[in-house]
Parts: C-alpha cells; structure tokens; sequence
C-alpha cells in the first residue's frame, strides 16, 4: 500500500479520471463496483466528483470537456512539478497539446496532451492537491502502461518529455518496458502487436488493484458492463481488461501471492 499527501515525483503516474456522458450513473456503477465512495463535487467542481478509499482519494470522475461525441474514457495523468514546461516540451518533441495548461482552483495545474502516437494523457502539477492519495491497495490504481503500434517511436518521446530510462521485458513477441525514473518503475509502455485488432488506437491503461479478478468481472457483468479480455494469470497477478456501463474501458488485477 502506498499514501501520498505530497506531490508525486514528476514523471510518475499520479492520478486517474473517468470523462463520463452521466456522471451520476458512473458514480453508481463504480461506488457499486470497488466500494468507492463518491460524493456529487462542489458546483465550482463543474459536477467532478472524488473517488475515495478509507477517505483518500483514488480517482476521479467527471463529465466530458471534449465534443460530444468524443468516447467515454479514463485519462492517466503524470505528475510534473512545472506543467507549463512539460507542456512545452510535449510540443518540441512532437506531441499535440489537446488543452493548454490551465489552473484547478488552488489543487494544482494541469493540461490534457496527446502523444505523436495518439494516445492521450494529462498532465498534473499538485499544488494542495497532490493527485493519488491512496494506491497499490484494492479500489485504487496500481499500474500504468503505454501501448501503441510505435514502441520505439513512443519510448523516444517520453524520454525527452519525462526524462524515462527503460527496462526491457519483452518475451517472444511481446515488446514491452517498464518506465524508470531514479531506478524506480513507475509504469509501462509496449507495442500493440499485429495479433491486436487494428482499430485498436495508442492509448493510456488504468489499472485498478482488486482482492479477486474473477469476482469483480463478475460484478463488472452485474452492474451493466463488459469483459474486453477474459482474466488471465501473469507472474505479477490476474488480470482483466474490462469496460463500465457506458463504454469507459480499464483493467483490474489482483496482485500475486508475495
């Protein structure tokens, strides 16, 4: 289990939202699914809400900023320290700022990007609000990962804008690497092979940690949504790629036995 009432070291995934077209239905299915609890946000929050665990923050959910029909989506965030000049050097290393940085009231600043694969990510800078308070620990995240058809493409542009070194774990035909910063791993990044469909688009994966894989897929079916991949065991936990009731798609995994 990891608190944090500070600001993530820059570069680490820090926190997680849901872009929801009925932000009260999402509240219903996710406070159903991982126990979350979801009080409606001040009016000032635009209808954002927190997601808490034990009372800290784990994520959150809020209505949709882009068009209209822009798909229901959760959007990883990686911490900064100067959004402003992440924001620029997204810029010079070939990536589309989507929103330029703007403040959050007096939580932090932030800004919405796309990298030259496409996928999209944010962009936090913690001020009195650091990001994640509560993670590794059923209901929050727990992992982070990259994918996109340009692996070595998309390991360039992170490292330029993140300051990234990368550990190989590719096996066979898999590419993929963990994200290292000062010799910790933060997340992943991999290539979406040619076994993946194509309409498959690069995008950022949430990870939500789960005491048993198999009983929340079932409760993910119960509640309205969809398995994508069927749970499957890996060295590091069982995991699903799943999606709620209005097409936001995550994965959740149970850690392995230590």
């Amino acid at each position: 289990m990891v608190t944090r009432d500070t600001a993530w070291r820059p570069g680490t995934p820090c926190w997680a939202d849901l872009s929801a077209d009925d932000v009260g239905r999402a509240r219903a299915f996710y406070s159903g699914l991982f126990g979350w609890n979801i009080p409606p946000g001040p009016p000032e929050a635009g209808g954002y809400s927190m997601c808490e665990v034990a009372g800290r923050a784990v994520a959150g959910i809020g209505p949709k900023m882009g068009a209209p029909d822009a798909p229901v989506a959760w959007t990883t965030y990686l911490a900064t320290d100067d959004a402003d000049e992440s924001a620029a050097r997204i810029t010079a290393a070939g990536g589309q700022l989507l929103m330029e940085p703007f403040d959050v009231m007096d939580s932090g600043r932030m800004a919405v990007a796309a990298d030259p694969a496409g996928a999209v990510f944010g962009i936090w800078q913690g001020r009195s609000f650091p990001g994640a308070q509560l993670a590794n620990e059923p209901g929050a995240m727990s992992w982070n990962e990259n994918m996109s058809r340009d692996l070595d493409g998309s390991k360039v542009f992170y490292q330029a804008v993140f300051g990234y070194g990368y550990g190989d774990m590719s096996d066979g035909g898999i590419r993929y690497a963990t994200l290292e910063l000062d010799g910790a791993t933060v997340g992943g990044i991999g290539e979406l092979g040619d076994d993946q469909p194509a309409d498959i688009p690069a995008h950022w994966s949430t990870y939500f940690a789960v005491a048993d894989a198999d009983a929340t897929i079932s409760s993910v079916v119960r509640l309205g949504g969809r398995v994508i991949a069927p749970a499957w065991d890996s060295p590091y936990g069982r995991m699903a790629i799943v999606s709620d009731d209005q097409g936001g798609v995550f994965s959740v995994m149970a850690a392995a036995p230590q």
